[in-house]
């Protein structure tokens, strides 16, 4: 069990902090909310107290035998302050001390993630700007901003991110600490990329497909990962049963075909793409316009074509891009006398791409599950198997990724 701090500023987001909070705690971590007196305005003492089951701490007086001021941040494995608004950045930026969570802040050495929410003004403000990159440059976790509506009627970047995508950065930094200086230092930093994502439908009728067992949730996760590594993400969504993150750009897609030019629409303008997709191997020759009926005790007989392998088309269409790096994703279910490394190997020659990530998906295992375990395989060898949760690895591809473009 980890012990996790939640500050709360005084932002009107603090209501979205009861929701990370609450999935915290189902999480199984021990939860303790350190709420500024500008938060208590907003969500009362009574509401933190319920939905992590523990203490409020609200100031630097209450039990000074426990010396709070200092023992609720050394006692810390993760300190997430949702919101963190421009005034609260600032504090933590001078080092003032003149609250209880300032004071946190400053006595813990865990990974610290801030999830800042504030209008669009002050957040594209200098200041603030200036603050956010101080405080990445000390080691800490900032992520960006959703754009969105904000309070009353205005939009714009400024909106907290959806508390499903602050908790799973949250648990990425309970999982993998040292994570915290990839996503601090920006590592991406000036890169673009696409990641493919979910399972692709063909249409047999107006209301029927074919499909497969994909959730996206892995996909989602790699797109994630490298927003959070700071950079540039195109998300190629085919029906996902997740939600996406707040600072991708999204593309929906449906078909095989909708993928593939979709991908090579956006390809060109991309330093690495990763193909983590379902995509159907095989489509209708033809639609029905209307609704297939049952005749009488009679099945139903499929005339199928393959369709675009799309990764072994990026892959062919890349010469000029050599820069560019290219992943796929095999989803493999190993024969007897079959190992999942030759599998691998012979995929990486065929497909043409410069990183083969497999996992063995033998009796549906994988699809929806909220962890994996992956091998990734390249020219020069295979290194795993990864195990842990999908956001985890989705940070050993990109760790892989960039080591791979380091040595082209």
């Amino acid at each position: 069990m980890s012990r996790v701090v939640v500050g709360v500023s005084g932002g009107i987001a603090a209501y979205k902090a009861c929701e990370v909070v609450r999935r915290l705690s189902e999480q199984g971590h021990e939860v303790t909310v350190v709420p500024t007196a500008n938060a208590l305005e907003f969500v009362g003492a009574t509401t933190w107290s319920a939905l992590s089951g523990r203490p409020v701490h609200t100031g630097v007086f209450a039990d000074t035998h426990q010396v709070n001021h200092v023992r609720i941040g050394q006692q810390a494995d993760l300190v997430v302050v949702v919101p963190a608004t421009a005034d609260l950045l600032a504090r933590a930026v001078t080092g003032r001390a003149d609250d209880l969570l300032t004071n946190v802040l400053l006595t813990t050495r865990s990974p610290v993630l801030f999830c800042p929410a504030m209008h669009t003004e002050m957040w594209l403000h200098p200041a603030t700007a200036a603050n956010v990159a101080t405080l990445r440059t000390r080691g800490n976790v900032v992520l960006d901003p959703a754009a969105g509506r904000l309070t009353g009627a205005d939009s714009g970047p400024g909106r907290l991110p959806d508390p499903a995508e602050i908790t799973a950065v949250c648990q990425t930094l309970l999982d993998d600490p040292a994570l915290a200086e990839q996503a601090s230092a920006r590592d991406l930093a000036g890169l673009t990329v696409a990641v493919s994502a979910g399972g692709t439908r063909e249409a047999l009728d107006p209301v029927r497909f074919l499909g497969n067992a994909s959730s996206g949730r892995m996909g989602v996760a790699v797109a994630r990962s490298a927003a959070l590594r700071g950079a540039r993400v195109h998300l190629v969504a085919a029906h996902l049963e997740v939600e996406t993150p707040s600072n991708v750009t999204l593309t929906p897609v449906s078909s095989t075909a909708d993928l593939h030019d979709a991908m090579t629409r956006l390809a060109p303008r991309c330093d690495a793409v990763v193909m983590t997709v379902a995509a159907a191997d095989f489509t209708p020759a033809s639609t029905a316009t209307a609704k297939i009926k049952k005749s009488g005790d009679e099945g139903l007989a499929l005339d199928l074509v393959q369709t675009t392998d799309v990764l072994s088309a990026l892959s062919q269409e890349r010469p000029g891009r050599q820069e560019q790096t290219i992943v796929g994703f095999a989803a493999e279910t190993p024969h007897e006398g079959q190992t999942l490394i030759d599998l691998a190997r012979r995929k990486l020659a065929r497909k043409g791409c410069d990183l083969l990530v497999v996992n063995d998906v033998t009796a549906g295992a994988v699809f929806g599950a909220s962890d994996n375990a992956i091998t990734l395989v390249d020219p020069a060898g295979a290194e795993g198997p990864h195990t842990g949760s999908k956001e985890l690895l989705a940070h050993r591809i990109w760790d892989r990724v960039l080591t791979l473009r380091a040595s082209a």
